[in-house]
C-alpha cells in the first residue's frame, strides 16, 4: 500500500483529477448494471457465477447482442473509452524512460608517462623516502602484482625533486579530464550546451572549486546545468556515477556526462607501513568519460542499453568500513591503508551483492538448480556442521545470463577470490586480468579501460548482456546490466589500439 501511495504523492495535481473524474463518471453507470445483476442473482452467489452472470448479460440479455447493448448505452461506452484514455496517458507519463550509453573515451597518457619496473625501482631508491626493507617489500609486491611495464604514473615521478605538490595533482587531474571529454565531444558531435547533468568522481583529489565546476569552466555548460562532484567512493564510484545518471534520466529526456577519475599524485605513500605501501604499487592514472542519453532518438547510435542496476553497501559491518581506509602512519605520513582482510572483506561483501542480484538476472532453469543444490547440501551437511567437497554449495552459472562480464581490475588477489566465488573460468576473467596488466588499477575508471578491451577485441554482438561489476571501499559494490545495441568495434582512439594485438599475455 505505502508503495502505491508513494506513485500517487508523485503524481501532478491532474493526473488525480483525471481519475477523480474516471471514478464519478464510471459510478452510476456500473451500479446500476452491476446491481441489476446482483439483485437478480441467488443469495450464495459466487464470483465465478457473478462473471458468468455479466458475460450472459452482455451477449444475451434484455439489451439484445452485446453490439446492440454498447451502441444504447453510449454513456458506458464513453467511460469506458475515456479510462483507456487517461490509463494510456498515465502509463506513458510514469513510466521510466529507457537509459543508453551513447559513448565513451578513456584517457591514455603519452609514452614518456609509462612506469616500467625499472623506472619505478629507480624513483624509489633515488627518492630517498623509504628503507631498505620498504624497497624489498614493493618490489616484491609490484612482480606479483600483475601489472605489466606500460601502465602509467602521475607527472611528479618524473620530475627531479620527487616531491608531489598541488601543482602536480592539478596537472594529472587536468590532463585526464579534458582529453577524454574533448575525444568523447569530438565522437558523439554533442554540443557542451546539450548537456543536462554532470557527475564528476574522483576519490582523494578534493579541490575548492570542485572539479566539476572546473569542467564547468572549461567547456562553458549552460547556468542550469546541473553538476555533482563525487569523493571518497573508492573504485565503485564508476558505476555508481552511470547508476546516479540513469535515475535522473529516466525522469525527463536528455544527456548525462560522467567523469571518473583518480588523481594519484597527493595519494602516493612516502613511508614504511606495509600496509600503505601496496597502493603505490598497484594504483595507476586513468580517466574515462561517458555520454549517457534518454533521448530515444539517440537509439540508433548508442552502443548499449542500461537494463538494470543494483547498489550494495555493507560499511555497517566494521571489518567492511576498515578494510581500506585513509590515515596516517606512526611517523605522520598519510595514505591509504589495505588491511590483510581485504580480500575475505570483499568476498563476503560480493557474496551478499551477488546473492541480492542473482534473482533479477538468472534464468528460472538456473535458479531452480541453485535451489536444489543449496538443500541437497543442506540434507548431505556432516555430523558437527561441516560440508564434504562433495557436498559443497552449488555456485550459479552467470554465464548463462550474460554473455559478457566485466569486473574492477582491483588486484591480482581480488580476481582470484571473484574467480572462486563464481566459479569462473580464465576466459571470463581474461579482460579483467589484461586490464590490470596493461592499466593498473586506475580505480573508478578500470570497467571502461576493460570494456574498450571488449570493444577491441570486437567480441560483442548485438544483443549481447553485458554485467558490470565494481566495487571499492566502505565496502560498497554496484552492478550495471547493459544490452548491446549493436556489434562492438574498435574507435581510433581506443585506449588498447597499439597492443591488442599482444594480447591476452
Amino acid at each position: 500500500m505505502k508503495r502505491y501511495l508513494r506513485l500517487f504523492t508523485r503524481a501532478q495535481p491532474l493526473r488525480g483529477a483525471l481519475f477523480t473524474l474516471l471514478a464519478l463518471t464510471l459510478t452510476p453507470t456500473l451500479t446500476l448494471h452491476c446491481g441489476h445483476l446482483i439483485s437478480s442473482a441467488p443469495i450464495t452467489l459466487t464470483l465465478p457465477s457473478l462473471f458468468s452472470s455479466i458475460l450472459q448479460f452482455l451477449l444475451e440479455g434484455p439489451g439484445g447482442p452485446a453490439l446492440s447493448f454498447l451502441f444504447e448505452r453510449k454513456l458506458l461506452v464513453l467511460s469506458l473509452s475515456w479510462c483507456a484514455l487517461v490509463a494510456l496517458a498515465a502509463y506513458r507519463a510514469t513510466r521510466p524512460l529507457p537509459v543508453y550509453l551513447l559513448e565513451y573515451a578513456c584517457f591514455k597518457p603519452d609514452n614518456d608517462r609509462k612506469l616500467s619496473y625499472e623506472t619505478c625501482e629507480y624513483f624509489v631508491r633515488r627518492s630517498r623516502r623509504f628503507n631498505t626493507v620498504s624497497e624489498e617489500f614493493m618490489r616484491t609486491i609490484f612482480l606479483k602484482s600483475g601489472l605489466g611495464n606500460e601502465t602509467y604514473a602521475p607527472p611528479f615521478i618524473f620530475q627531479t625533486d620527487y616531491e608531489a605538490k598541488l601543482k602536480s595533482a592539478f596537472q594529472e587531474a587536468e590532463e585526464g579530464l579534458f582529453s577524454s571529454v574533448d575525444a568523447l565531444f569530438t565522437k558523439t558531435k554533442v554540443d557542451p550546451s546539450q548537456v543536462d547533468i554532470l557527475i564528476v568522481a574522483c576519490g582523494m583529489f578534493i579541490p575548492c572549486p570542485s572539479l566539476s565546476s572546473i569542467i564547468v569552466s572549461h567547456y562553458g555548460f549552460r547556468p542550469t546545468i546541473k553538476t555533482f562532484n563525487l569523493s571518497g567512493m573508492g573504485c565503485s564510484a564508476g558505476s555508481v556515477s552511470i547508476d546516479m545518471a540513469a535515475k535522473m534520466l529516466r525522469r525527463k529526456p536528455g544527456y548525462a556526462l560522467v567523469v571518473v577519475t583518480e588523481s594519484t599524485s597527493l595519494n602516493w605513500y612516502f613511508g614504511d607501513n606495509r600496509h600503505m605501501l601496496v597502493t603505490n604499487c598497484i594504483f595507476r592514472v586513468g580517466t574515462a568519460a561517458v555520454l549517457v542519453t534518454s533521448d530515444q532518438e539517440k537509439r540508433g547510435a548508442a552502443k548499449l542499453e542500461l537494463l538494470r542496476s543494483l547498489r550494495t553497501h555493507h560499511g555497517a559491518d566494521d571489518a567492511s568500513y576498515g578494510a581500506g581506509i585513509q590515515q596516517e602512519d606512526a611517523e605522520g605520513n598519510v595514505g591509504v591503508a589495505l588491511n590483510k582482510d581485504l580480500v575475505r572483506v570483499a568476498g563476503a561483501g560480493l557474496r551478499d551483492h551477488i546473492t541480492t542480484l542473482a534473482p533479477r538476472v538468472l534464468p528460472l532453469s538456473e535458479l531452480l538448480y541453485y535451489a536444489y543444490a543449496v538443500v541437497r547440501s543442506m540434507l548431505l551437511r556432516r555430523p558437527g556442521g561441516q560440508v564434504g567437497k562433495q557436498t559443497q554449495a552449488h555456485s550459479p552459472d552467470f554465464t548463462k545470463a550474460f554473455e559478457h562480464m566485466c569486473f574492477h581490475p582491483g588486484g591480482k588477489a581480488v580476481i582470484n577470490a571473484l574467480g572462486r566465488l563464481l566459479n569462473l573460468t580464465e576466459a571470463v576473467l581474461e579482460p579483467t586480468r589484461m586490464t590490470l596488466h596493461r592499466f593498473g588499477n586506475t580505480s573508478s575508471s578500470s570497467i571502461f579501460y576493460e570494456l574498450a578491451y571488449f570493444d577491441a577485441k570486437g567480441r560483442i554482438r548485438r544483443g549481447d548482456r553485458l554485467w558490470m561489476l565494481a566495487f571499492g571501499t566502505g565496502f560498497k559494490a554496484c552492478s550495471l546490466v547493459w544490452r548491446a545495441l549493436r556489434d562492438s568495434c574498435p574507435d581510433q582512439d581506443n585506449p588498447w589500439s597499439d597492443c591488442i594485438h599482444v594480447y591476452p599475455v
